[in-house]
C-alpha cells in the first residue's frame, strides 16, 4: 500500500480519504512490527461527542473528550509516556468497542486493561477506589477520600477526580456531593448528567 500510494502521489493520480486510512493503517502496523509504536491512538463516536482514546502496551492510558485540546494531550503523552504515537485502529479497538457497548446500554463494567502512569500517590488510590463504584451506584468526594486512605482529604480527591485521564472508563462521574449536588466533572456538568442518567443512577 505504501509504494502504491507513493506512486499515485508521483504521477498525480487523486488520493483518497480512504487511501490515506490505509497508508496509515500500514504505518502503524510496521511501526509496531518494529517496536516503534509506543502510544496507538483512536477515535470513538458516542453520545457525548468524538472520543479520542490513547493506549499503550499496558493498557487505556488517556480517554479524551472532544474540545480538551487534543494537541495538549498528544505533548503530554510525547513528554510522560512516549513521542511515537500513531493513530492505530486496531491496537484501539477493544477500548472502542467497550464504549460503544456501554453506550449502546449492553455493558455496564469495562474490562479492559489501564495503564496508571499518568497518575501517582494519592490521585492515584483516589482513581482505583473510584475505578470500583458499581455501575448505577454514586459516591460522596468524602467517601472516597476515606476508601483512599484520607477521610479529610476530600479537597484533593476532587482535584484528582478532575483530573482524571481515563473518564467514563474510571467513572468519576459517579461521585457527587454528599449534600447531592454534582460537583464538578472534567467533560461538563452535561456530560456528567447524561452518564448517570444512561446508568439509572439516582
Amino acid at each position: 500500500m505504501t509504494d502504491d500510494l507513493e506512486r499515485r502521489l508521483t504521477d498525480a493520480t487523486p488520493v483518497t480519504d480512504l487511501d490515506l486510512e490505509r497508508f496509515r493503517g500500514t504505518l502503524a502496523g510496521r511501526a509496531a512490527a518494529n517496536g516503534l509504536l509506543d502510544v496507538a491512538s483512536g477515535m470513538v463516536d458516542s453520545p457525548l461527542g468524538p472520543l479520542t482514546v490513547f493506549v499503550t502496551p499496558q493498557g487505556l492510558v488517556r480517554l479524551s473528550y472532544p474540545g480538551e485540546g487534543l494537541a495538549v494531550r498528544v505533548d503530554e503523552l510525547a513528554e510522560r509516556v512516549s513521542p511515537r504515537i500513531l493513530g492505530s485502529p486496531e491496537r484501539t479497538d477493544a477500548v472502542r468497542r467497550q464504549l460503544d457497548e456501554y453506550f449502546e446500554g449492553k455493558r455496564s463494567t469495562f474490562d479492559v486493561p489501564i495503564d496508571w502512569r499518568l497518575v501517582s500517590g494519592f490521585a492515584r488510590d483516589v482513581l482505583r477506589v473510584t475505578a470500583a463504584i458499581p455501575f448505577g451506584s454514586v459516591s460522596t468526594y468524602g467517601e472516597v477520600a476515606a476508601r483512599a486512605g484520607s477521610p479529610r482529604a476530600y479537597r484533593a480527591a476532587g482535584n484528582a477526580l478532575g483530573s482524571n485521564p481515563i473518564p467514563i472508563v474510571v467513572p468519576c462521574h459517579r461521585v457527587v456531593h454528599a449534600g447531592g449536588g454534582l460537583g464538578g466533572y472534567t467533560g461538563g456538568l452535561d456530560r456528567k448528567r447524561h452518564l448517570l442518567r444512561l446508568e439509572g443512577a439516582r
